[in-house]
Formats: structure tokens, C-alpha cells, sequence
């Protein structure tokens, strides 16, 4: 993407018609390059651009710019003392970036957040992909007084904050373990995490999230948006809100761990009391019912040879008929 494609795209944004010579003037540039970066819009990016006869350009739809001023005005006092914001029009990895940051004294509470990302990854090594202005990519730097060994259960606790984000807007979410946010049992939001310190700390932990509040695109999984269920907010305000959740789940746990958090994880569990599979990198599946999580965040899976715990790490769960 050239710097002009993203330079006419802020300019269409606003959902309204823009002549090619108009844009051109305000951008300091040919009516060519201005076509150009349309076609680039259209083809490299994936969004419908509408070209009218006498009227100029058009988005077919228009999206909201994240803006670092004003998810800061939507900041609770505690959050606005703790994270520091910074948005990418592109980059690679908001989670690469970050993890890069840790490693080098990066600030501790330092968000990044990311209108496009060429390389974002999910869990497992999958890759996660959304189209500009339909969600939210970023990630957040978090130091912590305890060590790695003292961390789990960390990814529930971030799905909490999703949750009570999401339940506050009015969506009727679940959580499923160990790092998903679930809308119509489709996926709407995701966490990857990245460790690193010593076992007894401290420990710099990198948290990557996404959210989809449009349609996404084309995606290898069923996936659910804000947007499907009549949700129509912001991308600064979702961004805010989903920071003061996070700042306040944040501070606990490093105080008191996952074990207050218990409880009201299991309250939204997708897959509680429910038949499963779990699925390994290596090995044979295991089939039980969930019983919940441990004091650690483990799930705890009834299996014909009893109660078993399995903790994250590379296995896949799935609901069983």
C-alpha cells in the first residue's frame, strides 16, 4: 500500500463523494496517483470504493480512524495513568513490535494499536487477518511483580475483561478456555499472550487482542462482529472501554492471581457442563464433559478415567455432540 492509497482513504472515510480532482488538489498530487490509490484500495485491501460519473469517489462504507486523543478522553483515571497509546497505520505484528519493545526496557502499560496488520498471528501460529476499519488490532506491554510460573490462568482473566466490555454494550457473550470471546457461538474476539522473564519473576508479558466489530472478510473460521447483533459503537470508545476493563482485571491478578477470577470465568464458560474434545499437536484426542477451571485457570474435563486437568498450551478445544 502507498502512502497515497492510505491518504485518499482518510479522505473517503467520512462516507461522502470526493472528486478525483478535488483530492488530488488537497493531496498535492496527480488525478492519476489519486486513481491509483483507488484501485489499490479496492484491490489490495479488499474495500469497495463506488466511482460515479460527475460526482467522484466513494466508500461504500464509512469507518472510524482510531485516534489516540480521543480513546485517552474515554480513558478511566486509572487506566489513563497506566497505559501509554500509540497507533500504527500498518504494521507487521502489534504483538512482534511489542514483544521487540519488552526485551529492550519497553514502558510498561504501553498499547499499540494497529489500522492494518500484514502478519498478525493467532493462537497456535494461525494467522489472524481483518479488514482495515472493520475491528480492533492492538496489543498491550505488561510487566509483572510475579514470575512466569505464578501466570496462569492470565489468558482467562483477559477474556474476562472482554466480557464485561462486550455484556456492558449489550452483547451476550461467552468465554471459551482458554482465549476466546464467543457471539452466537462464533468467534468475535481473540487473545494471544507472550511471556518473557525468569519463573520467579519479574516477568514482561505482551497481550494481543482482536475484536471484530464488522465483518471482517474472508476468514478460515466462523467468526461473529458487534454488528451482527445490532451493535454499533466506535472504535475509539470500544478501544477505551476495553482498556479500563483490562487495567482493572490487570492490577488484580498481579496482586491475587486467577483465583477471584474464578468464578465469574465458569459463570460465562461456553463449554461448562458440556460435552468435549480436546485436540493435540501430538497424541490422541480426549473426549469428556468440562467441569470448569482450576484455582490456576486449568480445565478441569471428566474423562471415563476421571477428572483430568490440562493447562494451555498446544491443545485445541471443541464442542462434542
Amino acid at each position: 500500500m502507498s502512502e497515497h492509497a492510505f491518504a485518499v482513504l482518510r479522505l473517503l472515510t467520512d462516507g461522502r463523494f470526493h472528486s478525483g480532482e478535488d483530492m488530488a488538489r488537497e493531496l498535492g498530487c496527480s488525478r492519476t496517483l489519486v486513481w491509483q490509490a483507488v484501485h489499490a484500495i479496492t484491490e489490495e485491501l479488499g474495500l469497495t470504493v463506488f466511482s460515479v460519473r460527475g460526482q467522484g469517489y466513494k466508500l461504500a462504507e464509512a469507518f472510524e480512524w482510531l485516534d489516540v486523543a480521543r480513546v485517552r478522553e474515554a480513558l478511566s483515571p486509572d487506566a489513563a495513568d497506566v497505559f501509554t497509546l500509540a497507533v500504527a497505520e500498518r504494521t507487521d505484528s502489534t504483538n512482534t513490535q511489542l514483544t521487540a519493545r519488552a526485551a529492550n526496557g519497553g514502558l510498561h502499560g504501553l498499547v499499540l494499536a494497529a489500522e492494518m496488520q500484514t502478519a498478525g498471528r493467532g493462537r497456535l501460529g494461525r494467522r489472524w487477518q481483518m479488514k482495515l476499519g472493520a475491528g480492533l488490532t492492538f496489543s498491550l506491554l505488561w510487566r509483572f511483580d510475579r514470575g512466569l510460573a505464578q501466570l496462569a490462568g492470565l489468558s482467562l482473566v483477559v477474556g474476562i475483561a472482554l466480557a464485561r466490555a462486550m455484556l456492558r454494550l449489550g452483547a451476550p457473550v461467552q468465554l471459551k478456555w482458554p482465549n476466546d470471546v464467543l457471539l452466537s457461538g462464533r468467534k468475535l474476539a481473540g487473545i494471544l499472550i507472550e511471556l518473557s522473564g525468569d519463573a520467579l519473576g519479574p516477568a514482561a508479558v505482551v497481550i494481543g487482542i482482536g475484536l471484530n466489530v464488522s465483518a471482517p472478510g474472508e476468514v478460515d473460521q466462523p467468526v461473529a462482529a458487534l454488528s451482527d447483533v445490532g451493535i454499533h459503537v466506535g472504535r475509539n470508545t470500544l478501544l477505551a472501554e476495553v482498556l479500563n476493563e483490562l487495567a482493572a482485571v490487570l492490577e488484580q491478578f498481579n496482586r491475587e492471581g486467577f483465583a477471584p477470577f474464578q468464578e465469574e470465568w465458569m459463570r460465562w464458560s461456553s463449554h461448562h457442563n458440556a460435552p468435549v474434545r480436546l485436540s493435540f499437536s501430538h497424541g490422541e484426542p480426549v473426549d469428556g464433559v468440562a467441569r470448569g477451571v482450576a484455582e490456576n485457570g486449568a480445565l478441569l474435563v471428566e474423562t471415563t478415567d476421571g477428572v483430568r486437568v490440562f493447562h494451555v498450551g498446544e491443545v485445541s478445544l471443541r464442542s462434542r455432540a
